[in-house]
């Protein structure tokens, strides 16, 4: 494959400067493939850059009382089938208590949702699991909703992989990743949806993870020093008053239905740990700090470094089936673990810091009274 020009890689950098979010795999570095996917989200969801660079406007379509009368949402259950066919798992509900999983979600999301089936395939089950997924914006339940049902940007030309499945197969929870000015109504599109064909439905939003950095004009520091645990904890605290104050709204019109599946508390944990330096064999904070490649952050986008993805499975696991992960024995088949790392001792951390963070925060709806790794 040819490479690009020096003019072209020199535009590439500019556009990455000005939309740091295209860089959908946070490798810190744009690709023209990247580059072109962007300009294409943009287009399609009739987006634009207002004021502040990133701040994205949505299409006024939202604010209207109905989606456009052509939207998939709006098709039975058998013109779905017969326009889309059925490829998805159509499974009864578990007796061993697994649960029917459909999502959405960006990079961020793509750690737990990669490690969570070899985590529940070691505590005995098979993790039934269909997504649709994308890099950054694409991947928002947003983009999601227009994408699926060929509104907005994406006039009649939809790409439905979630709704039809919703619509004919049996489900017990959705998962999404957060985004950059979320509204409640693109929430509210997939619950009630979901709702409508799957009444026992429960939701679950990841809360990701606290940056050290801020993503729009921030660079990194010289070193790590400023970064203590009282610190990073502060910086915790302040991410779970802001994703209190959405949770808690949506969880007043949708009582007992919506939870709060809490990775960046347990990242926080790490980081503390790590500052203290009681986290096994991982070298310092941010790669981009010190250029060692056993961080927990190992980019400007704010990716989780090697080894970290379990970390997010075990808190995924956690969540919703209300066990830590620490009761589990078999042997776990995760990637990674290239020359020991990470160690059989980090990932003993790693499960304790999971099921700590989940019991530690209310909006996950789970508790340990009696401290046997069992919710109540």
């Amino acid at each position: 494959m040819p490479q690009p020009s020096a003019a072209a890689l020199e535009q590439l950098a500019q556009f990455l400067k000005r939309f740091p979010e295209s860089d959908a795999d946070g490798d810190g570095k744009l690709s023209e493939k990247e580059a072109a996917a962007y300009r294409k989200a943009l287009r399609n969801s009739r987006g634009k850059v207002a004021g502040k660079k990133g701040t994205f406007v949505p299409d006024p379509g939202w604010k209207e009382k109905k989606f456009p009368e052509h939207a998939v949402c709006y098709l039975t259950p058998g013109q779905l089938m017969k326009q889309y066919g059925g490829d998805f798992p159509d499974l009864p509900k578990s007796e061993n208590g697994a649960l029917r999983i459909v999502g959405t979600g960006h990079s961020f999301m793509r750690p737990g949702y990669s490690t969570l089936p070899a985590i529940c395939e070691a505590a005995g089950f098979t993790q039934p699991l269909h997504t649709h997924t994308g890099g950054g914006m694409t991947g928002s339940v947003r983009y999601k909703w227009e994408q699926e049902n060929g509104i907005f940007g994406f006039d009649k030309r939809p790409k439905p992989i979630l709704l039809p499945a919703i619509a004919n197969a049996g489900w017990d929870a959705m998962l999404w990743g957060p985004y950059d000015q979320d509204q409640p109504e693109y929430y509210r599109c997939w619950i009630d949806y979901c709702l409508k064909y799957n009444p026992d439905m429960k939701f679950y939003l990841s809360d990701a993870w606290i940056r050290l950095w801020p993503f729009m004009g921030g660079k990194p520091p010289k070193d790590e020093s400023e970064y203590t645990a009282g610190l990073l904890t502060k910086l915790e605290s302040e991410k779970h008053e802001l994703f209190k104050g959405f949770i808690t709204r949506m969880q007043a019109e949708y009582p007992g239905k919506i939870f709060i599946i809490p990775t960046s508390l347990a990242v926080t944990k790490a980081a503390v740990l790590q500052v203290k330096g009681k986290l096994p064999g991982v070298e310092s904070l941010h790669k981009l700090v010190t250029g060692k490649e056993r961080s927990i952050w190992k980019d400007h986008r704010g990716h989780l470094g090697t080894g970290f993805d379990r970390l997010e499975g075990y808190v995924f696991y956690s969540t919703l089936y209300k066990k830590s992960p620490e009761l589990i024995k078999n042997e776990i088949n995760l990637p990674g673990n290239k020359q020991g790392y990470p160690s059989t001792e980090l990932d003993r951390v790693f499960r304790k810091i999971a099921w700590q963070a989940v019991i530690e925060n209310p909006l996950s709806g789970v508790v340990d009274s009696d401290g046997d790794g069992h919710g109540d």
